[in-house]
């Protein structure tokens, strides 16, 4: 019991997605009444990014698996804007509608022979768990009949190794969010023919009017738990759908299976992967959703795992699905169709959580646009060091995320002058700092930011965001900010996409509307100063300083939880542990042979 626990513990926080259809779907009712219905989808479909083209992906090779499952949308739902109501009174309805909370982070990057030094792959990889003490992980070396391996594993399921090396191989794995959760509509019913209300007890299936059955789930501080649950899953929250009570459920792939995912985890310690068409075949066994890094001493080779349904026709993944019956999963994806590949695009494999094929949507709450932070991964020599395999890794740890997109904010504020000289120092001040790779770093240890971009990007961002998707979400920023946040690489992408077809540059996939100044290079622009104008107001005011090159602030440290130690350390982007990895080709060294 303790064993499945874990496992089930350990993938609800790193190896799930989906099931944020609801707050999907009230996010489209609310831009349709506001914008109307035509208006109101397009700008919807915008900021979903689920099939953006110019989304960076770990493999240029294209699978099929994108948010509409073929014919008209006949099984999907639009939930009456506001309607939501949580079962638990204690719990927000933007909270019970929004997927459930998970964790994302973890890196890799492996050069292939062909890119490599010494013509032998190499590897930089870890997963990026957070600090805490005790270690969620420990670090484990395996010998025994059959085994000979070395890594990290999660304590409670340390017979085998999550992620680590053999002697002829090493495998890492990043967080995936593929859609293995969906939402179900459940039309409410009452056995006698009358009227249902959001407190009936019986819901709509297949022609029958069903009942729920109720779970007890025991006691939590002291206070029952207990809900509804469907043929298809728990009961998290009602709505309306054309002015009739509905209950919605979540379904999850994976239910029931986690102690599965040992098989996979079983098959890499005991040395099964030893190709890379057999590393897949191990991978695949793997229900919870990872991107799976493998070098060996011939070759680098990825796969990305998950119990992923195939869906009927007449569905779009980023909404409810009806739970009549008749949208039921049909099966799930073949190995052969998850993303893979060997060597990777210019000998490269790069992931840090971003997509992992052009054509393959994620989960429903997993946007995907047109930035992302593997960019950063980037200034390789022709032929890599180990070094340099590194260095990369640790320049970009280092990188502040947002400055990928800083020049074209910067084209559009060139059209113009500045409102004020000090205002033009500012974006000058981030020119600089964005040329230098928009270091983040405290390096004389004073516990300040070493110069004033982190300090400027920090406090402009989200202005800057929200100046960008005014002009269309008014006063519906809130709930856009709460289901794809603007701080994050989402906000990121609405800014760089909106404003690279604004200037006239080259777009594929482009948004169906104008945000920024509505379309007016003259009106974004103007946004866009004015933004930078407050924000420099406010900088000053809160430093006491008017001169911003002497702008700085308390740098970002790090600590761990649950606070038992009061240790601190500078804050990086990278991986709580990783191994640097170069096998070569033939055996003969150190313990291993």
């Amino acid at each position: 019991n303790d064993v499945i626990a874990v496992t089930a513990f350990i993938g609800a926080i790193f190896g799930a997605g989906g099931g944020g259809e609801a707050a999907n779907a009230d996010r489209l009712a609310k831009l349709q009444a506001s914008l109307g219905p035509v208006r109101g989808y397009r700008a919807w479909d915008d900021v979903m990014l689920a099939d953006d083209a110019e989304a960076p992906t770990t493999t240029r090779r294209r699978f099929s698996y994108g948010p509409l499952t073929g014919g008209p949308v006949t099984g999907s739902v639009v939930l009456a804007a506001g309607s939501i109501q949580s079962i638990n009174p204690r719990q927000p309805a933007a909270t019970a509608a929004a997927a459930p909370a998970r964790r994302q982070a973890s890196n890799w990057l492996l050069p292939a022979p062909r890119r490599s030094a010494s013509g032998t792959p190499l590897g930089v990889m870890g997963p990026q768990l957070g600090y805490y003490y005790p270690e969620i992980v420990q670090q484990i070396d395996l010998h025994g009949p059959g085994i000979k391996a070395q890594g990290a594993a999660v304590p409670g399921l340390a017979m085998y190794i999550l992620i680590g090396r053999t002697r002829d191989y090493a495998w890492s794995l990043t967080s995936a969010g593929h859609d293995v959760r969906d939402v179900y509509a459940e039309r409410l019913c009452e056995p006698d023919g009358s009227a249902p209300t959001r407190s009936s007890d019986h819901y709509r299936y297949k022609g029958a009017c069903r009942p729920f059955e109720r779970f007890e789930a025991g006691l939590l501080n002291g206070t029952p738990v207990a809900y509804n649950v469907s043929v298809h899953g728990p009961v998290f929250a009602t709505a309306t759908v054309d002015g009739q009570p509905y209950a919605l459920s979540r379904k999850r792939s994976t239910f029931g299976r986690d102690a599965l995912n040992l098989g996979a985890l079983k098959g890499m310690t005991e040395g099964r992967a030893s190709t890379p068409r057999r590393f897949r075949r191990v991978a695949n066994r793997f229900g919870f959703t990872f991107n799976w890094a493998y070098t060996s001493r011939k070759a680098t080779a990825y796969f990305s795992s998950g119990r992923l349904p195939k869906r009927p026709r007449g569905l779009d993944r980023r909404l409810p699905t009806l739970g009549t019956g008749a949208y039921e999963w049909t099966g799930f994806l073949s190995e052969s169709r998850h993303p893979h590949d060997t060597g990777g695009p210019d000998g490269l494999l790069l992931n840090w959580n971003n997509r992992s094929a052009p054509g393959f949507m994620h989960g429903d709450d997993e946007p995907f646009g047109s930035v992302h932070r593997v960019e950063l991964f980037d200034q390789w020599p022709r032929r890599a060091l180990i070094t340099d395999n590194v260095g990369i890794m640790n320049r970009a740890a280092t990188e502040d995320v947002r400055s990928p997109v800083w020049p074209v904010i910067r084209s559009v504020l060139r059209t113009g002058p500045a409102p004020s000289a000090r205002d033009q120092q500012v974006v000058e001040i981030l020119d600089d700092w964005v040329r230098r790779d928009a270091p983040r770093l405290d390096a004389n240890g004073d516990g300040l930011y070493d110069e004033p971009g982190p300090v400027i990007m920090d406090a402009l961002w989200r202005p800057v965001a929200e100046a960008v998707m005014s002009p269309v979400f008014g006063s519906l920023i809130p709930d856009l900010n709460a289901v794809r946040n603007l701080g994050s690489l989402s906000g990121e992408s609405y800014v760089d996409k909106d404003l690279r077809r604004l200037l006239g540059g080259r777009v594929r996939d482009p948004f169906n509307l104008a945000y920024c100044g509505n379309g007016s290079v003259a009106a974004c622009r103007a946004s866009l100063w004015n933004a930078v104008h407050a924000t420099a107001d406010r900088l000053a005011s809160e430093l006491g300083q008017p001169d911003p090159s002497r702008w700085t602030k308390q740098a970002s440290r790090t600590g761990f939880t649950p606070g038992l130690l009061p240790n601190t350390f500078p804050t990086t982007n990278r991986p709580t542990y990783q191994q640097v990895i170069e096998l070569q080709r033939w055996g003969g060294w150190g313990p291993w042979g």
